[in-house]
C-alpha cells in the first residue's frame, strides 16, 4: 500500500521567470464579461484573466468592479515574469472598458499607449422593402 501512494505523486513543475519588460494587454469588453490577456510584443501569452476566473458568477462578471479586479489579476501574474511597461488595446463595448484600464493601472504598470479596436460597422445590411398596397 505504501508504494501505490508513493506512484501517485507528480513531480512538482518549477516556475520559470520569462524576464519581459515591455507587454501589450488586451482587454476584450463584452456584455457578459471582461477578458484581460497579458501578451509580449510577438503575441505568446504571459497571463489572463476575467471576471469569471476572479470568482464572480452570472450577472456580477459583467460588472465594472469584475472588470478591475480582472485585470489587477492578470497584471499580478504578468510583473512576475518582469513586466514593467504596457501598451494596451481596448476593444468591445462592455461596462469594463475603462475599469479593466484603470486596474492596470492601479497594479503599478506604466501605460505608454492605449488604443480602441472596437469594430464599428459602417453600412451595414439593407433595410426592408416597402409592402405593396
Amino acid at each position: 500500500m505504501a508504494q501505490a501512494s508513493k506512484k501517485a505523486q507528480k513531480p512538482v513543475k518549477k516556475f520559470k521567470k520569462k524576464n519581459i519588460a515591455k507587454v501589450k494587454i488586451r482587454i476584450k469588453s463584452g456584455y457578459n464579461n471582461t477578458i484581460v490577456t497579458v501578451t509580449d510584443y510577438e503575441g505568446n501569452v504571459i497571463s489572463s484573466s476575467s471576471g469569471g476566473a476572479v470568482g464572480f458568477t452570472g450577472s456580477k462578471k459583467s460588472t465594472a468592479f469584475a472588470a478591475t479586479k480582472a485585470a489587477e489579476d492578470a497584471v499580478d501574474k504578468a510583473m512576475k515574469h518582469g513586466a514593467r511597461e504596457a501598451i494596451i488595446i481596448v476593444a468591445g463595448m462592455g461596462m469594463g472598458r475603462q475599469a479593466a484600464v484603470k486596474g492596470v493601472r492601479s497594479a503599478g504598470l506604466k501605460i505608454t499607449s492605449l488604443s480602441d479596436y472596437t469594430p464599428v460597422p459602417h453600412g451595414g445590411t439593407n433595410p426592408r422593402k416597402q409592402p405593396k398596397k
